[in-house]
């Protein structure tokens, strides 16, 4: 599979340890029915494999991947160490994790288990190398999938030494810890490494003091790169030629995943959409996961076929639904359409989540919507996989700044970074605009537009890095609660953004939290930030800021409790400025604007850096274009009740582009039908 341009990999979890021969049987000519390439097993598997500590059974997943690799179909193979055999749990007390309220948790839950455990580590190491061992040669074997959605935090005895440890190798002495954690607030000093107490309900630190939290939360990460690493190297040795990785859970905040990920091969991320999700949130997240290594091709590891089991409220998947999600993961830089899972479970927890073949068999909607998707996968074969999308405008994104933004106590208790920053994230997908989520670690050579908004933690080198990216002529956005704090959470002092006020050209007094049925106007001082309409809402915070250099282009104005008139002092303040520093500009967004204009200054800074639309479009679309050696793809989703248009001339001409999936040429103007999904080629020339 990886010799040359691989297939998109269609397929997904199957747990096969749950059926009979029979069963498995009818399966295997279902899968091959329906044009599934790949399948993931045994990801839960561990008791079956290992009843007794050392003692193996392989047989049975022998006889499952001979019938597997009989009907063509690749797998990933997984170590099952995400669920461990309750042996471990009874034999080994220190596997099982403490949580944040002291407990100790008892067996029977997966993904519970303590990352920083040596007699886990140890056993899960053993299984690895049988694994390895015994299925290195396995011609079916596409890669290795390690365990399952990490991401449990354990406070035991044992984490709290190997934390200590950790903050000594960080911070070398006392003395440094101490000023890091700003300790002489309320009289904290720490006398001694062995003092330390982790940030649990026993103390309230991880309310109170979230200095120490946010390490916590690094070391979390850091251990569990190592307890994946403790697998991953395994397999690494035996087939170094193969790709290993895991899946990142859907609700991705408790682990840095930017720091994860370039130990793998590839990302690879669960995709669960809420029913109610606008389109945009899971393109948004697409988009994060593609950052995580910097712009490449990455999989969806996990998505529902049908309804998932564990929302508040579990809806069915409407017709053509599934494929619409399908091709946004595809649209977004994901190389597989992967999910979970193959066949729904007799019992357990997921008994009622959706799956390729539903209790009631195959002969269902379902099924032959994902034996249509699977036909066209065929067709698409390994054309657009590797490729990458190319923008010129970028959103910077960063995991510590997401902890400590919602650790620290105040403005609001409404503050949720990833939706914060999604709102920006909106506007450009909203219009079509090609735009990259970035880390504060990536070069901006390739930018002309760079969008920062509540990037509250300002990390060392990140201010001189955005300075350079003005001074030469780009354009940076920050807005409200930036440049607030270190990367110990310390707050700056002389004033807000910090170290970015003199090329913002303003500098932030106070900042005011809004109740949720407050909003204020922000209206526009002049045809420089004309943003179509003269006034607009805002609402959330409100930073009270001062134009030194920069000019004024809108102000506060009313302030209103739901639909009545409040005295507001700060009626006239700026509300949005920009400053000219060096050949650039820097705009400074002083409150979460309503959505009219989000889009609308968007739209302005792209304009005035050249950034533009892929094409001209109408009707609720989502366009992409991936590139690679063959040429460019450009992915046409049409999300509306009503048909879309998109005008594929460019500057005069009008290229001719093929529908890969409707098999003709086109060009001018492209019609698409609601709910309709278009792959379109053109060659390099």
């Amino acid at each position: 599979m990886w010799n040359g341009k691989r297939p998109i990999l269609f397929g997904g979890d199957y747990n096969p340890d749950q059926w009979d021969d029979a069963t498995i049987d009818e399966d295997m000519k279902l899968f091959e029915q329906a044009g599934i390439n790949l399948l993931v097993l045994p990801v839960f598997a561990w008791a079956k494999l290992e009843p007794e500590e050392g003692k193996y059974d392989f047989e049975w997943l022998d006889n499952i991947l001979n019938k597997i690799w009989e009907h063509g179909i690749h797998v990933f193979l997984a170590t099952p160490t995400s669920a461990q055999p309750s042996w471990l749990s009874k034999k080994y007390s220190d596997v099982l994790p403490v949580d944040i309220a002291g407990r100790r948790r008892t067996h029977g839950m997966r993904v519970f288990f303590c990352v920083n455990s040596i007699n886990y580590r140890s056993r899960a190491r053993a299984i690895a190398e049988a694994l390895a061992e015994r299925y290195r040669d396995f011609p079916g074997l596409a890669g290795w999938h390690v365990a399952n959605e990490y991401g449990t935090y354990c406070y035991c005895e044992n984490c709290r030494k190997k934390f200590i440890t950790w903050l000594k190798a960080r911070y070398g002495s006392i003395e440094e810890l101490n000023s890091r954690w700003h300790t002489s607030f309320w009289g904290r000093q720490i006398y001694d490494f062995d003092d330390v107490t982790l940030p649990t309900e026993l103390n309230d630190d991880y309310r109170f003091c979230p200095a120490v939290q946010l390490d916590y939360m690094r070391f979390v990460t850091d251990s569990t790169i190592e307890c994946y690493l403790n697998e991953a190297q395994v397999l690494k040795a035996a087939t170094p030629h193969l790709p290993v990785f895991t899946n990142i859970s859907g609700f991705i905040k408790k682990l840095n995943q930017f720091e994860m990920t370039p130990h793998m091969d590839f990302v690879g991320w669960d995709n669960y959409p809420a029913p109610g999700d606008d389109a945009a949130f899971p393109a948004f997240k697409h988009e994060i996961m593609r950052a995580a290594r910097d712009g490449a091709p990455f999989l969806v590891a996990e998505q529902s076929p049908n309804q998932q089991n564990w929302q508040p409220y579990n809806k069915i998947k409407r017709p053509g639904e599934i494929r619409r999600i399908a091709y946004q993961g595809l649209a977004h830089g994901a190389d597989s359409s992967l999910f979970f899972q193959m066949r729904q479970s007799v019992a357990g927890q997921e008994k009622f989540h959706g799956a390729f073949i539903a209790h009631s068999g195959f002969q269902t909607r379902i099924f032959r919507e994902g034996c249509a998707l699977g036909q066209e996968f065929k067709k698409l074969g390994s054309s657009f996989t590797g490729g990458r999308i190319r923008a010129r405008a970028a959103i910077v994104f960063d995991w510590e700044n997401w902890w400590a933004l919602e650790l620290t106590s105040g403005p609001t208790q409404d503050m949720d970074y990833l939706k914060q920053v999604f709102r920006y994230y909106k506007a450009f997908y909203t219009e079509n605009i090609p735009v990259d989520i970035i880390k504060t670690t990536t070069k901006l050579d390739n930018y002309d537009l760079v969008v920062m908004p509540l990037l509250y933690m300002m990390k060392p080198g990140f201010d001189e890095k955005i300075r350079e990216f003005v001074k030469k002529g780009g354009t940076a956005a920050a807005t409200y609660m930036s440049g607030r704090a270190d990367e110990n959470d310390r707050c700056v002092f002389g004033a807000y953004p910090g170290p970015l006020k003199d090329v913002f050209g303003v500098w932030v007094e106070e900042t005011d939290a809004l109740y949720p049925e407050e909003t204020i106007e922000i209206i526009m001082t002049g045809k420089e930030g004309d943003c179509s309409e003269r006034q607009h809402t805002g609402k959330f915070l409100c930073d009270l800021f001062h134009a030194q250099t920069a000019e004024v282009l809108a102000v506060y104005g009313k302030s209103f409790a739901g639909e009545k008139e409040q005295e507001c002092f700060y009626t006239g303040m700026p509300a949005l400025t920009v400053n000219k520093y060096g050949e650039g500009h820097a705009y400074y967004l002083g409150c979460e604007p309503d959505e009219s204009f989000m889009r609308q200054w968007i739209l302005k800074l792209c304009e005035e850096t050249g950034v533009k639309r892929l094409f001209a479009f109408e009707g609720k679309l989502e366009l992409t274009c991936r590139e690679n050696e063959n040429g460019q793809y450009v992915f046409v989703i049409n999300h509306g009740n009503s048909k879309g248009r998109v005008w594929l001339n460019e500057e005069g001409e009008s290229p001719v582009y093929y529908s890969l999936l409707q098999d003709k040429e086109v060009k001018g103007v492209f019609t698409i039908s609601p709910g309709e999904v278009s792959v379109l080629f053109r060659g390099r020339d």
